[in-house]
């Protein structure tokens, strides 16, 4: 271990013996992958999830994604366990402890759907973009001059994709088996961790602006949120069942579950990490996925449900953004506030994107990580910027079985991490037991009966 590591356990020993809450600010400046994961889920997915269930339920619903995020976090934690007790490489554990072409299932999904999702996340940037420059400057392409504009929504695709691999490639050049995350030229590691955060904070303030105006304007009901928190009622048709089994299902998504212990490797934690990582699941994911979901939610509730506009099946967020305006909110709020937030979330999902390929990658092919080869992969989602032109075509063809595929995988590699969290010859003296055993297995079983229920519910629909 590095003298920086060492540094930071004398620190973390030393916490120990101080109240949770006296923990926290300390957890808060070395946590660090939880906000990558948080990054990750905070895409143009859980926006459009958001606004849907706003939109179309009202408050009613708000329990929804708070609970599958809770849901999600359980196997989080338990991977966490894993990878930090045992110090080796998930895909490794995966395959030699549980079923080798599980594991390969698992590290395909999450790297085909890294890329499959960016041919959404790039056209929904350049059009945040091309909304910001609308509103800020009043210049924009003729919408009937179909090639220019999709030539002009191309360059600021482009230019997206050049900062998120920029970012990316720095960030590789630090994950090798040898490099210190915590030291070292650059610094990349800690660098790309304090910008997730600062894009995170940015992100809940943009929507919480929207969400204060809407709230002086009258259209927020304070009393109907709050008892939106409360599981009190069930959908009780299919659009509501679909959009609920939606967001149980998608709150940790495949490509998640793989990056994270890489992420974990790469900062260079050990079990005297395992109560930090926790911490920093819950700061860096429960906290903003919920935050972030809820504000979006709240806002459309407020504005569009049980209104006279015409709201059928998911809600664009560029539609949302001129539905806002229509409903009574200012043009900076509605479009422009409104724009930065999504455009946010649509980056930090991109960069997370990258990582994943990158490391699903080296572990398929046993590339060294923070090698060449390694950063190349990092850049496999590239061709993704072509979703401006392809996928609104291409969307329905490949949403479906990419959703089936990862959807199916997704339960099967919890239950490999179910096994491996009850597996002595893995965990050794670190696998959980007595009752602390029993109730983390309780858990994992409601995490994958959850999931197993949404990918069935899911693909019953689809073929119906």
């Amino acid at each position: 271990m590095t003298d920086a590591v060492n540094a930071e356990i004398a620190t973390l020993d030393n916490l120990a013996t101080k109240a949770w809450y006296a923990r926290i600010p300390t957890y808060l400046s070395l946590s660090g992958p939880g906000w990558l994961q948080g990054a990750m889920t905070l895409g143009g997915g859980s926006a459009v999830t958001s606004l849907t269930i706003g939109a179309l339920f009202g408050y009613e619903f708000l329990w929804v994604q708070p609970v599958a995020m809770l849901i999600g976090c359980i196997m989080l934690f338990a991977l966490s366990h894993q990878t930090l007790h045992t110090q080796k490489k998930p895909f490794e554990s995966m395959k030699k402890h549980v079923n080798a072409p599980l594991a390969w299932g698992w590290a395909i999904a999450a790297f085909a759907s890294s890329i499959i999702w960016g041919f959404a996340h790039y056209p929904l940037s350049a059009g945040m973009i091309e909304e910001i420059i609308v509103v800020s400057t009043g210049w924009s392409v003729d919408s009937e001059n179909v090639f220019a504009r999709d030539m002009y929504l191309l360059v600021l695709a482009i230019i997206v994709w050049a900062g998120c691999a920029y970012t990316a490639w720095k960030y590789g050049e630090q994950t090798g088996d040898n490099a210190d995350a915590q030291t070292g030229k650059g610094n990349a590691v800690k660098v790309f961790e304090t910008g997730i955060k600062l894009l995170s904070g940015l992100i809940i303030i943009a929507f919480a602006w929207v969400v204060i105006s809407a709230s002086l304007n009258g259209k927020i009901n304070w009393s109907a949120v709050m008892a939106g928190y409360i599981p009190s009622s069930l959908p009780q048709d299919a659009q509501g069942v679909t959009v609920l089994m939606a967001a149980l299902g998608s709150a940790v998504g495949i490509n998640m579950t793989f990056i994270y212990g890489y992420t974990l490797l790469h900062k260079k934690w050990t079990p005297k990490h395992v109560e930090l990582s926790r911490y920093d699941i819950g700061m860096g994911l429960v906290i903003p996925y919920i935050v972030v979901t809820s504000l979006i939610s709240i806002a459309a509730a407020g504005a569009f449900f049980g209104s006279d506009m015409d709201i059928q099946g998911k809600l664009s967020p560029t539609q949302a953004g001129k539905m806002f305006m229509s409903a009574g909110l200012d043009e900076v709020t509605s479009r422009l506030i409104f724009a930065f937030g999504i455009l946010g979330m649509a980056v930090g999902s991109l960069v997370m994107h990258m990582l994943c390929c990158g490391s699903a990658a080296a572990a398929m092919f046993k590339w060294p990580e923070g090698g060449l080869k390694y950063k190349l992969a990092l850049l496999a989602p590239t061709p993704a910027v072509l979703g401006v032109f392809v996928w609104s075509s291409m969307g329905p063809y490949v949403v479906l079985p990419t959703s089936a595929i990862c959807g199916f995988l997704l339960p099967i590699a919890y239950i490999g991490w179910a096994i491996l969290h009850n597996k002595p010859s893995y965990l050794g003296k670190a696998m959980p037991r007595g009752l602390n055993r029993a109730l983390f297995n309780l858990a994992m079983a409601v995490c994958i009966v959850t999931v197993i229920a949404s990918v069935a519910y899911s693909t019953w629909v689809a073929m119906a």
